[in-house]
């Protein structure tokens, strides 16, 4: 049974409930967890605010950078400890629930080094007046995490508001708990002051939904879907509370005739069955030139049938879903392309070994999809990729804008020009250019556009959407 942080105490939820924590390999209860109440998030709320007023707020940038430093050396030291944790927690693979890990610790290296370079501005003025912009914490801020990489987004929105000196209260997701608290002991173990890190463990609708309508929260980092971010933003309004937000993408791989299909073509299926394409950036829709159609669905069908999908010790290209309605979810898009007639040109395979009971999908790639239809627009959210045709450079660019969505798109050609024209045509807040993905990118700026989401979290940016600034005009005369 694990419990919550609050402050400096490991307690139970106010009222004791529980919940069950599900290997999604195989349907098994293998734990419990805290579920908490809005009163435990009030307590929470109150031992962040206190940290400000106390130890934490009283450290300067470069102390706070050296305690950040500590956090990722402690979390490389049990790396192997963490990735079997999250592992079994996901499903995942152990190759890639290890590279989480990694990813983990490089965010919280990077934002250590950038928690003092992050500058004011002296701003010239009216003579007899000096002007300053400082730039500070916002205070008490609030991260609502997904469950489809915990570690990783966990130190994507913990790592730069830690640097920038505020107190923190985090939600993980519920089905995926146990990586979050296991690092807030490692993290209090590295020297992290009482209350500058707070954890409530429970359910969207009882302790984000609480987080999202504290007033005592001054920002709200929030990704998952665009109906719950809809209703974090409607609950962060009543207060004035700024949110970042990260909600989903239906990204493009377009490719032109003249692309290189040695390279491209394995990074493509990647791009979809990694994590058993429940990745927010997951290359879902793959747009193709008419005149390689063709030769070039066929070498992905050839890539795409060697996927194969099994529990985390078999390390295998992917695990199963997260939980019994992610796993009704995917198959009811899949069953939908198939009662509409749009041809599968592959599948991958699950493991003979696999437990019946595990939230397995079979890998689908659907080919071709019409571009009106749900597999085209909506983010299925697992192993599913959708080949469409176009005709030339525009009908592309308007075929990859074609959705609410606007997260992450890829071009692939040997033309430069066409690859500068088509990223900057492209409505997406990260584009690739004969790659794809960043395996992790903490350096680079990463947000939506559209149905996305608004702010930017990853690299700099992130230190200034977790800060506020402060003018200062002195009349010296």
């Amino acid at each position: 049974m694990k419990k919550m942080l609050i402050g400096s105490q490991w307690v139970n939820a106010k009222d004791g409930r529980t919940l069950e924590v599900v290997a999604p390999s195989d349907g098994q209860v293998f734990d419990h967890i805290s579920r908490g109440t809005a009163q435990d998030v009030d307590s929470a709320v109150a031992a962040a605010r206190a940290a400000l007023c106390g130890a934490w707020g009283a450290l300067n940038a470069t102390e706070r950078g050296r305690i950040m430093m500590a956090i990722s050396q402690n979390v490389l030291s049990h790396e192997e400890e963490l990735a079997q944790l999250e592992a079994r927690d996901t499903g995942k693979p152990l190759t890639t629930a290890r590279n989480d890990i990694k990813v983990l610790a490089r965010y919280f290296e990077f934002y250590a080094g950038g928690a003092d370079k992050l500058h004011g501005e002296t701003i010239p003025f009216l003579n007899g007046y000096q002007v300053s912009m400082l730039r500070e914490p916002l205070g008490v801020t609030a991260h609502i995490i997904p469950w489809n990489y915990p570690a990783q987004m966990l130190g994507r929105t913990l790592a730069p508001a830690l640097a920038m000196g505020n107190a923190t209260v985090l939600k993980p997701a519920e089905d995926t708990s146990l990586s979050a608290l296991r690092f807030a002991e490692l993290a209090l173990q590295a020297g992290l002051p009482t209350g500058a890190l707070n954890i409530v463990t429970g359910l969207g609708e009882e302790v984000g939904a609480a987080l999202a309508a504290h007033p005592g929260i001054d920002l709200i980092s929030f990704t998952g879907s665009n109906e719950v971010g809809t209703l974090v933003q409607q609950a962060a309004a009543k207060n004035a509370v700024k949110c970042v937000l990260e909600l989903g993408g239906k990204s493009p791989q377009i490719v032109f005739e003249d692309v290189d299909m040695e390279r491209a073509v394995p990074i493509i299926v990647r791009a979809i069955v990694q994590n058993a394409g429940q990745t927010c950036t997951a290359g879902s829709r793959l747009l193709v030139q008419k005149s390689i159609y063709e030769n070039f669905v066929q070498r992905v069908a050839l890539e795409f049938a060697k996927v194969r999908a099994g529990t985390p010790e078999m390390d295998l290209d992917c695990g199963p879903l997260m939980n019994p309605a992610q796993l009704q979810r995917v198959q009811s898009y899949i069953h939908q392309a198939r009662e509409q007639g749009i041809p599968v040109i592959a599948e991958g395979q699950i493991a003979e070994a696999a437990p019946r009971k595990g939230y397995f999908v079979q890998p689908v790639f659907f080919v071709p999809v019409p571009r009106d239809s749900a597999l085209a627009n909506e983010e299925v959210f697992g192993p599913v990729l959708a080949a469409m045709p176009f005709d030339d450079e525009a009908d592309a660019i308007a075929l990859a804008n074609g959705t609410d969505y606007g997260l992450l798109a890829a071009v692939w050609t040997e033309n430069a020009g066409r690859l500068q024209r088509v990223a900057k045509a492209v409505k997406a807040g990260q584009v690739f250019m004969n790659c794809y993905g960043a395996g992790g990118g903490v350096e680079l700026p990463f947000g939506g556009t559209k149905r996305s989401g608004h702010g930017r979290e990853k690299g700099f940016l992130a230190l200034e959407e977790v800060s506020t600034t402060k003018t200062l005009v002195h009349y010296h005369g």
